[in-house]
Formats: C-alpha cells, sequence, structure tokens
C-alpha cells in the first residue's frame, strides 16, 4: 500500500471511530430525540402548506413540447418528464422518466460537542413526502436549486459544501438515486466537519447519529437524502471473516455487471408504448407500476414560497429487504445484483427484495420476485427492522417501501445463493458504498440501520 493510501485508510478509520461514539449516544447536547417528531409536526403546522394534484394545463411554467411531448420547465433547468426505451436481456418495454443531468448536494454538517459529533439536520418541506415535512441533510439542493433558477432565497450553509476546509470532509462520494424512475441521476454525499460557530434558527437541529438511528425506526421521520448520506459515510472494520474475501466479492460484482446486456435510450415521451396522457396523469390502462402527475404547492416555507411541478406517483407501497444469516457467527445480507433502466452502469446492488407486490399480481404480473413471500409471511419474532420511509419527497408522491431486515433460513434463503445474488457482511456493504455506483439508494437506507438492528448477532 503508498504512502498516500495509507493516509487515506487511516482517516477513514479514525472517521468511523468517532462516527461509532456518535452512534453510541442515545442523547445529544441540544435537543431530546423524543421532541424531534413534534418539532416537524410543528414545522409542518406553521408552514400550513397545501399541496394538491391539478391537471396538466395548470402547471405554471411548464409544458408539454411541441412534437417530442417531453414535460418541461421553460428555464430549461430543473429536470424533464421524458420517455425512455429499455432493453434488458432480451426484455424490453418504454417508460416515462425523469431526466436531471445536473448533480446536486447532499449535505450534513458535523460538529463536536462535549467530544462527541453531531449533526444539523433541517425539518424540510418536500410536496411528495406524505407528511410533507421530515428530517433531511443540513443542505438538499438540485444545482438548479443553489444557482436560484427558481428566483428563490439563497441555501443556508452551501458554502461548507462548495468550498469545504482542507482536512474538513468525512465523507465524499457520488451516489446513485432510483434507476427505475430516474435517468442516470447522481448526487454528491458529504459530511463536513465546522469547528467555529454555526448558527442555526428553528428549522435546524443537532443531533447525534444516535439520535438519527433511534429516529430512523419509526415511520417517515428521517428523509430519503439523509438516509443515504448517511449510508455512505465509513463504519468501523468488523474484522470479521465473511464467506466471500473483499477480492472475491468484487470479481463477482464485476462478472454480474459484465453479463447483463442493459440498454436505454432516451425517446419523446408523446406516443410510448403501454402508456397514455390524460388531463391529469400519464399512466398505463392495466393500472400497474407508476403515473406521471401534476402538483400545486402553496405556503411551502422553503426558498420560495409556492410552485406546481410534475411528480411521479407509484400505484402502491413497495417491499424492500434484506434477508439476514448468520455463518460461522458472522452476520451477513443477502444482495442482489439488480439492474434498472436508469443506472449509469449496468447493475448495481440492491437489498434482497425491491419490489411492489401487486405489480406481479397474474395474469399480467409475470413471474413473482425471488424471495418476496419470505418477506410477506415473516414471523414477527424474525423481523429484526421494520419501518416504512418514503422516496425522494421532491419528485415522487407518496413513493413509500416498508423497508425490512428479516431473519431467514436455509430453506428460504440458502447459504449457495442463486444466479444474481451474493452473501456480504455489513462491512463489505459499507465498503462498497463508499465508491460511486456500486449500492443503490434502497439498499442505502437498510444500510444505514444495518449495524444497530444486527448488532450482537
Amino acid at each position: 500500500m503508498s504512502a498516500r493510501a495509507l493516509l487515506v485508510d487511516r482517516s477513514r478509520a479514525g472517521t468511523a471511530e468517532r462516527l461509532a461514539r456518535s452512534a453510541a449516544a442515545p442523547e445529544g447536547a441540544h435537543t431530546a430525540t423524543a421532541r424531534i417528531p413534534e418539532w416537524l409536526r410543528e414545522h409542518r403546522r406553521r408552514a400550513g402548506a397545501v399541496v394538491r394534484k391539478i391537471p396538466f394545463a395548470e402547471l405554471d411554467a411548464w409544458s408539454f413540447a411541441a412534437g417530442t411531448g417531453n414535460l418541461h420547465h421553460r428555464s430549461g433547468r430543473f429536470f424533464t418528464v421524458e420517455g425512455l426505451d429499455v432493453t434488458v436481456d432480451g426484455a424490453g418495454w418504454q417508460q416515462p422518466i425523469i431526466v436531471q443531468p445536473e448533480i446536486g448536494i447532499l449535505g450534513i454538517l458535523a460538529k463536536e460537542f462535549d467530544g462527541v459529533l453531531h449533526f444539523l439536520m433541517q425539518a424540510k418541506m418536500e410536496p411528495g413526502n406524505p407528511n410533507l415535512v421530515q428530517l433531511s441533510p443540513t443542505v438538499q439542493a438540485t444545482r438548479s436549486n443553489y444557482t436560484k433558477a427558481h428566483g428563490g432565497a439563497e441555501v443556508k450553509y452551501l458554502e461548507h459544501f462548495l468550498d469545504p476546509a482542507a482536512g474538513r470532509v468525512l465523507t465524499d462520494v457520488l451516489q446513485s438515486e432510483h434507476g427505475a424512475w430516474f435517468y442516470r441521476k447522481r448526487n454528491r454525499n458529504m459530511i463536513v466537519e465546522v469547528d467555529g460557530d454555526v448558527a442555526a434558527d428553528d428549522a435546524f437541529r443537532w443531533l447525534t447519529l444516535g439520535q438519527i438511528l433511534e429516529l430512523l425506526g419509526q415511520d417517515n421521520v428521517v428523509n430519503m437524502d439523509a438516509r443515504t448520506v448517511l449510508a455512505s459515510a465509513p463504519a468501523p472494520a468488523d474484522g470479521t471473516r465473511a464467506m466471500s474475501s473483499d477480492g472475491e466479492l468484487l470479481a463477482w460484482f464485476t462478472g454480474e455487471r459484465a453479463r447483463h446486456d442493459v440498454r436505454a435510450r432516451r425517446v419523446p415521451l408523446a406516443g410510448i408504448e403501454g402508456w397514455r396522457r390524460g388531463a391529469r396523469e400519464i399512466g398505463r390502462p392495466d393500472g400497474r407500476f407508476f403515473q406521471v402527475v401534476a402538483v400545486s404547492v402553496e405556503g411551502a416555507g422553503r426558498e420560495v414560497a409556492g410552485w406546481s411541478q410534475p411528480l411521479i406517483e407509484p400505484v402502491e407501497r413497495g417491499v424492500v429487504g434484506f434477508a439476514y444469516r448468520v455463518f460461522e457467527g458472522v452476520g451477513h445480507v443477502l444482495v442482489h445484483a439488480r439492474p434498472e433502466g436508469g443506472f449509469l452502469d449496468t447493475v448495481e446492488l440492491a437489498p434482497t427484495v425491491q419490489c411492489v407486490p401487486s405489480n406481479h399480481a397474474p395474469p399480467a404480473g409475470g413471474p413473482r420476485p425471488p424471495f418476496l413471500d419470505a418477506f410477506l409471511a415473516a414471523r414477527p419474532d424474525r423481523v429484526r427492522y421494520s419501518a416504512v420511509h418514503s422516496e425522494e419527497g421532491g419528485r415522487f408522491l407518496n413513493a413509500e417501501s416498508r423497508y425490512l431486515i428479516v431473519e431467514t433460513d436455509e430453506a428460504t434463503t440458502p447459504a449457495r445463493a442463486p444466479r444474481g445474488y451474493q452473501w456480504v457482511t455489513p462491512g463489505q456493504l459499507n465498503w462498497l458504498a463508499g465508491h460511486s455506483r456500486y449500492v443503490n439508494v434502497q439498499a442505502r437506507t437498510l444500510l444505514a440501520v444495518l449495524g444497530t438492528v444486527t448488532a450482537g448477532r
């Protein structure tokens, strides 16, 4: 190992130890954990935000382009809704997709209080959140937002992430977002430490990692952007022997990327096969998967007070889960090398199960996803983690999934995993999440809590 690589490795290990101490702190120096849900509810009441579905014709500054039918903003900024033609290993389909080529910033400020790292979290309103206001990163902004394409206010604390001081970046990695709904979308996931005073108004709170992990056990409290940033941070090396070495794991994953033939190309939204556009939605006649809708937002308490925009709305709550087993005293989860049309690479590591069950119902649903029934029928005493979390509330409307970690056995999830699946330790998954486009956003949500719910097993 080179001197530079050794220095980076030691720096990552030191950061992991400090994060572990913060994770072990159930209460912080400023705000009790039990007060956070009421604080979020108070922000929702105070804002008085109203989100309602509207016809596409009532969208302000959004319209369907002549010829292509793509849904776009008149500024040319933010994002577009286009068509995508996808072929995965010979099976093809078309669908709407969000195209947002700019890279946003998801950033959390960290600061020590009484020798323990605390993180500056925000009560942020997003129109697609089921409860509107959730705990978010310090900064959660697209380039269009922080360059004020909407003509609104400055993004608070942005300067810490655009030009961080040397040696103060605890984690910084580009991560993908939902490959089924975004086309090659990435965000910069960052944690930046500060020393001096940072004024925090009533929309922000300093919390330990232990407090945030406690809140992750509650439904729809910690938003997707906060979950992915925390999952990208380093964890202490577990020093355990995995079923596959790191080298074997990388070789398997590279082989999975190579064996899948994934072809995706953007096409005009107008006339994509299997979808039709109405006055209020773009959806499928069979009612499966999702639809594109329009909403208006009033009283948001954001950089701008009100706006309208398109959102993707799934048809039903999803199920996302890791199977968990112990092999020779070492905990493992079963990952799936999952192809999705919007990924920059062919596959990323996904949870064991990631689906909306009704999309696979007969007669048109096709084969049932592997292992799904083991999660749906899991006994309560086998469920190590269960919480409902919503996805990106700035682009998706009421997009919820029940996230699960379930203890399984040889009968339901054999030690010799089927093709496309692999048993990995939480430490291996955390190591891979420190790199771009290895671990998908759903798996990162579960990774954020994995160490706490499987401790001692």
